[in-house]
């Protein structure tokens, strides 16, 4: 593949994980307003749970979709830094493995804190 190709397959990856957070955002968003509304302190415990189930199974499709992306674009940054005469932009993303490391270790931790923030909103 060419210098232009692995370009565009980066740009994809990236759109990849930024695409992967909408769905879980949309629950998180519904589950923030029912919470500030009170609305599962009143709720069957069996609705609570249900509200748990859907948030964890998103957040963790979500989390196995982003990371499947990183390690795919970590390896798309050693094509990258053997391309033969490379553009400024081709270094700059080639010399990049180190942040989508911290990246995979955020979407990981992150996505942990917010599923017990979730739970403690939804059981109080």
């Amino acid at each position: 593949m060419d210098e232009l190709g692995l370009l565009n397959l980066w740009n994809k990856k990236r759109k990849h994980v930024i695409m992967a957070q909408v769905a879980p955002a949309v629950v998180l968003i519904a589950i923030m307003v029912l919470a500030a509304q009170g609305t599962f302190a009143t709720a069957d415990d069996s609705a609570r749970y249900l509200a748990l189930g859907v948030a964890a199974v998103t957040g963790f499709l979500a989390i196995v979709s982003q990371y499947a992306a990183i390690r795919e674009a970590e390896a798309l940054v050693q094509d990258l830094a053997r391309v033969s005469n490379p553009t400024a932009l081709t270094s700059k993303v080639a010399s990049s493995r180190g942040l989508l490391s911290l990246t995979a270790i955020a979407i990981v931790g992150l996505g942990i804190a917010i599923f017990a923030l979730v739970v403690w909103s939804v059981l109080g």
